[in-house]
């Protein structure tokens, strides 16, 4: 008798070392709470900076009333206990809150990851949190049911092609990324988190730009943005995480 039932596959997968398969039950949340109001960024910063948490404080490029705070951690009932007491403190009490740019996303292992761990918990807060990259541009995006339909190999070459120009920014410096996935996680239903980190705006203009003509953003993409622009006012200091 064939057993037919569904067993859920709940770990990340990386490449394989020597054979073995790379295996984790751990990921990064990542969430972006953005507001308008804020005439002074500096008790947004001192709060921020006070709670210990994982995150980033950015001026709002958009909005000249505005801030972004973005969190990190593995935990996601952090977002509930800890983060949630910080937005509830005195410093956020009188701005207001700007739910449609509220976005948040957790890392993936998409197979091929030559250290699963580094790429699923540690890569992520290095770029969020590098001085050498004060400026950010984070976006939503939704891809067409048709691309879950091509065969595997086909979405690897179609992917490659977004890989490369990605990866020719940052072989020169120019940008970093952080990938995530938000299935279930964001309130419009969009599938994936990036965010593009570097030391100077146009660049990153410029790599959205640049992957326009490439045939996932204009065959297979749904929906992007809001995108939500922002110059860092203060980054957590980068700690080593617990092993």
């Amino acid at each position: 008798m064939t057993d037919n039932r569904f067993v859920p596959d709940l770990v990340e997968h990386g490449g394989p070392i020597k054979g073995t398969p790379q295996t984790l039950d751990a990921r990064l949340y990542v969430r972006l709470l953005v507001f308008t109001g804020c005439a002074d960024l500096a008790p947004l910063v001192e709060a921020v900076a006070a709670s210990g948490l994982d995150a980033v404080v950015y001026a709002d490029f958009n909005d000249p009333l505005g801030a972004g705070v973005l969190v990190l951690d593995e935990d996601p009932a952090v977002f509930t206990g800890r983060a949630r007491a910080l937005f509830a403190g005195p410093a956020f009490r009188a701005l207001t809150p700007v739910p449609a740019m509220t976005l948040a996303g957790r890392t993936y292992g998409s197979g091929r990851e030559t250290n699963l761990a580094d790429w699923l918990l540690d890569k992520p807060r290095r770029n969020a949190l590098a001085p050498e990259f004060p400026w950010a541009l984070w976006y939503p995006l939704r891809r067409l049911g048709a691309f879950n339909r091509l065969p595997r190999s086909e979405q690897g070459r179609i992917m490659g092609e977004h890989a490369l120009i990605g990866r020719g920014y940052g072989e020169i410096g120019k940008a970093v990324d952080i990938r995530l996935e938000c299935h279930g996680l964001d309130r419009d239903d969009n599938e994936f988190l990036l965010g593009l980190m570097g030391p100077d705006l146009y660049p990153l203009s410029k790599l959205v730009k640049d992957m326009r003509p490439t045939r996932q953003t204009s065959e297979f993409i749904q929906k992007m943005g809001p995108f939500f622009v922002g110059r860092v006012a203060y980054q957590s200091p980068l700690r080593e995480r617990a092993r």
